[in-house]
């Protein structure tokens, strides 16, 4: 596996085309309106002074997500789609609080649970369908085995 830094040096040649691919994605698509100067009181540091596999995965989240979705908003209605949620506002309202990189990772989380329980549900129908009508044979026979020793009985009268 490689580091951060080879990676960077690999891809970008150096951090600063690192940083200023990162901030290409800074549109209002795709990024959130907050940044670390509104948390440091106008004094944040920028993403210069992020750290090398912070600002990798950044990029990667942010090509992924821009390739899949093209903006945050779909993401967002994809991740309530995979949740069933379409028409939940206050679940939406709430989602367009998060960043990118955590709608993301939210939404493989959901859309893998979702095809997990795809194949569930896919074997349970067919057996609950099945299921009746095993049931009702093995109803009938305590019923023809009950019957048994009373015909016996009646026989030897």
């Amino acid at each position: 596996m490689k580091s951060p830094l080879a990676i960077v040096k690999e891809k970008f040649g150096d951090k600063s085309k690192l940083v200023e691919a990162v901030k290409a994605f800074g549109t209002e698509e795709l990024w959130l309106g907050r940044t670390s100067a509104d948390n440091a009181g106008g004094k944040g540091r920028g993403l210069g002074h992020v750290s090398n596999a912070k600002l990798v995965r950044l990029h990667t989240v942010f090509t992924e997500v821009k390739t899949k979705f093209g903006t945050r908003a779909a993401l967002i209605e994809a991740i309530l789609t995979a949740q069933k949620r379409g028409k939940d506002g206050d679940l939406k309202k709430k989602l367009e609080t998060y960043p990118v990189p955590r709608l993301f990772d939210l939404y493989k989380s959901v859309s893998k649970a979702a095809k997990a329980s795809e194949p569930k549900a896919a074997k349970a129908a067919p057996k609950a369908a099945a299921a009746p009508v095993a049931a009702a044979p093995k109803a009938a026979e305590p019923k023809a085995a009950a019957e048994a020793p009373k015909a016996a009985k009646a026989a030897k009268k």
